[in-house]
């Protein structure tokens, strides 16, 4: 892999400039998005759509600075909207994604590039994990950047692969040719209910986010509502020692245990992230009442739990019970505090995705201003943990060592999630 100093060297002057730092005569901002389909509701059009329209922020319509100027789509589904998209808004259609970034001259003609591989037709591995394109995507990316001798920054929608090498070599490589990655999704900035944070520099002892959806897909959303809170805490992120996963009948054995050491989780932080849900389940004709054990077990068919425990100590559970909960919320024990810390991570319903938004708001922030508002490791973590949960349902829920995800690094005290 090439070195940063070899390639910043050898692009010299030609490195690209943050859009804030042109005169007031320079083109507007250009973006490129790369994308596996556009069709509702995609990703694609929950966020290139934001660079067309604008969107809301602290109240007011935001008409992004960021032009959306070329696209590459690599399938085009019975409702595809690319093609009625690029017609309204007088944007083109690429065959490849080099010619995409280069708009169809012979260098690269943007100032950032939106990577969003979710959702299409791919094949489905054994383990049941989606082989998105996103590594590949990336890879000719950078391919161009190295033919043209500049680089842009770059935004990879949700975890950067399903392979841990490909998602390490994704962070490497724009490290070493000195390029802004940004990824992830949209939990770490949406709404809370409250709308609190982690204390910078807090002492945690154990956490646990109650949440929806499947494997290798919603699993990603839960444990990045998780790391984005336990990243405040003193120390910083030290990395992850060990992930176990559960699926089915294991899961209600384990929530017997009691306790994490016991091979289970904290029962008042489970009690705790039900408590914050707007969606708690009821049988009918009843009014908000706690279910029963017996209640979760009749109507969670197939729940999921990963269990890891991070090499400072701080122990973690994820939970995956749909038809008891739909929604994400988040609770934590902390040193010397008697009631947990908690809150709901809020996610507004289609088609008025304000956290979307958000997100891409902060992808703006990115290529104006040349430099992450945080840290891609929070991104490459979580895709490790993902990477991990799907391989230990694959072998029986067993305990998997993870010497490799010791990511570690030092969250900014800014937090960035909405409160307007």
């Amino acid at each position: 892999m090439i070195d940063r100093r070899t390639f910043i060297g050898a692009l010299g002057s030609s490195l690209a400039v943050p859009p804030l730092l042109w005169g007031k005569d320079s083109k507007p901002s250009r973006l490129a998005m790369v994308s596996t389909e556009w069709r509702y509701p995609s990703h694609a059009w929950h966020m290139g759509e934001r660079f067309l329209v604008g969107y809301p922020v602290d109240g007011r319509w935001h008409r992004s600075p960021l032009k959306l100027v070329s696209t590459y789509m690599d399938q085009f589904p019975e409702n595809d909207l690319s093609r009625a998209r690029s017609q309204e808004f007088g944007f083109p259609l690429y065959p490849t994604i080099a010619e995409a970034l280069r708009c169809g001259g012979d260098k690269l003609d943007v100032d950032g590039v939106l990577l969003i591989g979710e959702h299409g037709r791919y094949p489905v591995n054994e383990l049941g994990q989606t082989l998105y394109p996103r590594y590949e995507f990336f890879k000719e990316i950078v391919e161009v950047f190295k033919q043209d001798g500049r680089t842009v920054p770059v935004f990879n929608d949700k975890h950067l692969s399903w392979r841990w090498d490909w998602s390490k070599e994704m962070v490497d490589t724009a490290q070493s040719m000195g390029f802004p990655l940004l990824a992830g999704s949209s939990l770490p900035v949406t709404f809370r209910m409250p709308a609190i944070d982690m204390p910078y520099g807090a002492e945690i002892e154990e956490v646990m986010c109650v949440a929806i959806g499947g494997v290798d897909s919603y699993d990603f959303h839960a444990l990045e509502t998780i790391q984005c809170m336990v990243e405040r805490r003193r120390g910083g992120e030290t990395g992850v020692d060990w992930l176990e996963a559960l699926r089915g009948e294991p899961v209600w054995e384990a929530m017997a245990k009691g306790s994490f050491d016991a091979g289970g989780w904290d029962p008042q932080l489970f009690t705790t992230c039900l408590c914050r849900s707007l969606t708690l389940a009821q049988a009918e004709k009843v009014n908000h009442r706690y279910p029963t054990r017996d209640q979760m077990m009749q109507w969670v068919k197939e729940p999921v739990v990963y269990r890891y425990r991070h090499k400072d100590g701080l122990k973690a559970t994820m939970l995956l019970m749909n038809s008891l909960v739909d929604d994400f919320t988040f609770a934590a024990r902390l040193k010397g505090r008697t009631e947990p810390l908690s809150t709901l991570f809020y996610l507004s319903p289609t088609p008025n995705v304000v956290f979307t938004g958000t997100l891409m708001h902060k992808v703006e922030e990115m290529i104006l201003k040349g430099k992450t508002p945080y840290p891609v490791e929070r991104t490459l973590l979580t895709s490790g943990l993902v990477i991990a949960g799907v391989h230990s349902l694959g072998q029986g829920g067993k305990r998997l060592e993870t010497p490799h995800l010791g990511v570690r690094y030092q969250a900014p005290r800014e937090s960035h999630f909405m409160r307007n």
